[in-house]
């Protein structure tokens, strides 16, 4: 049976909260319920945020703001300001979709149902307790968001598309810096220790060194 999508949802009338609830439906998802920003937590682990811009301790536009510095999970903004300035501010902020309250249930569902499916159609990897989006630059081990740098996202992005294959350093080093004339010769091994240290555990290891030859990336046995 396949994981159901889990949305958080940040708004402060339990009314609506309610009955976004019952329109989505438990058997399709998990959701999780704020009615002020201060009780936020975990938001980096939900696959959609459904996001109130009026709440009783800050704006929805300024948690868009600082959220989307660390993430790219979607976020579905509902205000009751039926203004052009408010939408053209969530997304400029990093919104993915707008409703104007009142709403439709049937058309946030479709909405929804459009964000989650977008979200999971970009997932490249999904194994080892990795979940990898590289379309969406999101990633996480073990349910916990983590924060890759360019370098070491075309890394990760090489190493699962040849997972099993033995990668030499040169092809690797072609690949990740592409074009660029100098890449120091420690470049590589540096780049590989941290990424290791990042998607690995003591009890784990992904990324195998073979001698003389380069790294191999696989699940130990």
């Amino acid at each position: 049976m396949a994981m159901k999508k889990r949305i958080m949802i940040i708004e402060d009338d339990p009314s609506i909260n309610h009955g976004i609830e019952l329109s989505l439906g438990n058997d399709l998802y998990d959701f999780s319920s704020f009615f002020c920003l201060k009780d936020v937590k975990d938001a980096e682990s939900a696959d959609l945020i459904i996001l109130d811009v009026n709440l009783p301790d800050g704006s929805g536009f300024d948690f868009l703001r600082k959220f989307r510095q660390t993430s790219r999970v979607p976020v579905l903004i509902l205000t009751a300001n039926d203004t052009e300035l408010d939408e053209v501010t969530g997304l400029s902020l990093g919104a993915d979709d707008y409703v104007t309250k009142p709403f439709s249930l049937m058309a946030l569902r479709l909405r929804v149902e459009k964000l989650i499916g977008r979200s999971a159609s970009g997932i490249a990897y999904e194994k080892n307790g990795l979940s990898l989006d590289f379309d969406g630059l999101r990633f996480l081990k073990d349910g916990s968001e983590i924060e890759l740098s360019k370098t070491e996202i075309r890394l990760l992005r090489c190493f699962v598309e040849n997972e099993g294959t033995t990668l030499s350093r040169d092809r690797l080093i072609e690949y990740v810096w592409q074009n660029e004339q100098f890449v120091d010769e420690n470049a590589l091994t540096v780049s590989v220790k941290r990424l290791r240290g990042k998607i690995e555990d003591k009890n784990e290891k992904l990324i195998h060194t073979v001698y003389g030859i380069g790294y191999v990336f696989k699940q130990e046995q």
